[in-house]
């Protein structure tokens, strides 16, 4: 006691803290600082938050204003296409009150508002600076443009034909189908540029604008493109038994209607022809649109791809056997097309009979050589691609979608084959074409798809090999390599450049395994041009071998073939298309 009395007397009377006071003032002065470091905490970590919540709420509005053009975009294309394939639907039979002007009036509407939102968007573009900052390199290569202008024009020439064949019943009919070929003129034209100049463009400015008129044309394309079809399935399936000047039109009424001057068979027979050169533009010009719409406020370099050139050095068997193999399908292509015109039943059958199997030899054939290429494969070190890529999903999700439809028909086939027998010759090779068939398009599916996901292949350096006088081999007697320097003139077949170690000359050479898949990929190119040829050009053995119309019911069977053919039209078409990238990559 005494001693903390000292203690506090001597701290008050001379002013200096003695050491226990000294303990007690820091122990008080920490509880203070701890106390406002409690009370601060709180502010402070709001302040640090503040920004924080600034940036997640800019980017969720950002978010929400192009998830706005998003569900818009899928409004207009669902009621477009909707609104489309009742038209289509209706127009396409007699018994139903729609006709093809009514069909024309709503593509004239659709085909003016796509046009003018591709104008406005390549004059938007083109007046501000750097509108365009972030581009997909892998969408819209340059043989894709160049095959859909060659589609297009081919396209404006068909419309030609049918304004041509059209102007001649213009007298007793409706002007609506003069002003559709011209109108479509003018939206083939400006879709192609703007497909042409603007396909690789990640938008970012007007995103809810863009991803609305981008889905427009699409759904605008996909509209033609159905319409295209039905016309086409129509004019195979019933096949007029006369083509004079005479001519029941669909959309004229039940009255016939004669054309004023004499080329109007002519002309409609010329574009006919033309139909499946529209259809696969239609359809191109769709992917196309689908990629810049996934594009829309998507932020790519322009680095991230090489530049891959096409070359066929060294690739010889492939292109070859494959330029064989078309030739001998168009030769009996056209046998069986001219021999089917004849009244006679037996020479049908045999026509039919050399379809079916020259057909096989080219399923068969290309299903071994996918085999090969399956194999190499197995055996190929390129590693898988890791980015993604819409570009790729698309050719993916188009090529396995695109298969099912032949896929279906060849089932209806092996199940009417089975149900029915298999004792007659035809039947037998109905049979087994469609099971080839199936196997076909398995093989290839796996085969491309694999190959669209490789890594691009590079050459092997191979060092020339330069041989060096002044270097002494070993067990050469050091006297003689004396000698042997005395000549110092340089060796007339040696560069000096080589002989000086300046420069080294190198031979590339591919890889003898992508040199393989590089044969594999142009024979299997060559014959989808064929199996895509056959059947767009008018080969229909679906109905002129008549064993599934009969078990079937045609009020069946035909649906079947006139949905599912359009599809396996273009798969074959895009598979082309996959190969020829596959090739590139290879």
């Amino acid at each position: 006691m005494s001693i903390s009395s000292c203690y506090e007397f001597n701290c008050l009377t001379t002013g200096n803290q003695c050491e226990p006071c000294r303990m007690m003032a820091q122990d008080k002065e920490t509880e203070e600082v701890h106390q406002s470091n409690n009370i601060n905490s709180p502010c402070q970590e709001g302040s640090k938050d503040e920004p924080e919540l600034k940036i997640s709420s800019a980017e969720v509005g950002k978010e929400k204003s192009q998830s706005w053009g998003w569900m818009g975009s899928g409004i207009i294309c669902v009621n477009i296409l909707i609104l489309g394939s009742v038209l289509v639907t209706g127009s396409t039979y007699e018994d139903i009150n729609i006709k093809a002007p009514h069909l024309q009036i709503f593509l004239i509407i659709i085909l003016l508002l796509t046009s003018m939102w591709m104008i406005y968007y390549s004059i938007y573009t083109a007046r501000i600076k750097n509108a365009v900052n972030y581009k997909d390199v892998h969408a819209g290569p340059t043989w894709l443009r160049g095959g859909l202008v060659l589609f297009a024009v081919l396209s404006i020439i068909m419309d030609i034909f049918k304004l041509a064949s059209y102007v001649g019943y213009l007298h007793c009919g409706s002007a609506v189908k003069v002003a559709f070929p011209v109108v479509q003129i003018v939206f083939t034209f400006v879709q192609t540029y703007f497909l042409w100049v603007h396909s690789k463009d990640c938008v970012q400015l007007q995103k809810n604008i863009s991803c609305c008129g981008l889905m427009l044309t699409l759904s605008t394309n996909l509209v033609l493109w159905m319409t295209a079809v039905a016309e086409e399935s129509v004019h195979q399936t019933l096949v007029p038994t006369n083509l004079d000047n005479i001519t029941k039109l669909t959309g004229y009424g039940d009255r016939e209607c004669k054309c004023s001057h004499s080329s109007c068979s002519i002309f409609k027979v010329a574009y006919y022809y033309l139909y499946p050169f529209n259809i696969e533009y239609s359809l191109f010009a769709s992917a196309m649109a689908y990629i810049m719409w996934k594009n829309v406020g998507r932020l790519v370099g322009e680095h991230g791809h090489a530049k891959i050139k096409f070359r066929l050095n060294g690739i010889y068997i492939g292109p070859t056997f494959g330029i064989l193999l078309v030739i001998a399908g168009l030769a009996t292509f056209i046998a069986y097309e001219m021999e089917m015109k004849n009244e006679d039943a037996k020479t049908k059958e045999e026509a039919l009979m050399m379809h079916f199997i020259m057909n096989i030899v080219i399923v068969s054939l290309m299903s071994i050589v996918t085999v090969i290429g399956m194999m190499i494969y197995r055996v190929d070190d390129r590693e898988h691609v890791s980015e993604k890529s819409p570009t790729r999903n698309l050719d993916v999700g188009l090529l396995v979608g695109a298969s099912l439809g032949q896929f279906v028909i060849s089932y209806f086939s092996i199940i009417a084959m089975i149900s029915t027998g298999v004792k007659d010759p035809l039947n037998r090779l109905d049979l087994s074409f469609a099971i080839i068939m199936v196997i076909q398009l398995g093989l290839q599916n796996f085969f491309i798809i694999e190959g669209l996901h490789r890594l691009p292949s590079h050459k092997v350096k191979e060092p020339s090999v330069i041989v060096n006088p002044y270097v002494v081999e070993p067990g050469n007697d050091m006297n003689n390599h004396e000698g042997s320097n005395t000549n110092t003139e340089t060796s007339p077949d040696m560069p000096e450049d080589n002989l000086q170690g300046d420069k080294i000359q190198y031979k590339y050479k591919p890889l003898w395994k992508r040199q393989v898949l590089k044969e594999v990929c142009m024979f299997l190119l060559m014959g989808n041009i064929i199996l895509w040829i056959m059947p767009a050009f008018g080969a229909r053995p679906q109905f002129d071998h008549t064993t599934e119309t009969e078990f079937y019911k045609f009020n069946v069977w035909a649906p079947v073939v006139n949905v599912g053919l359009p599809f396996g039209i273009f798969y074959r078409m895009h598979s082309v298309a996959n190969l020829f990238e596959v090739f590139l990559i290879s």
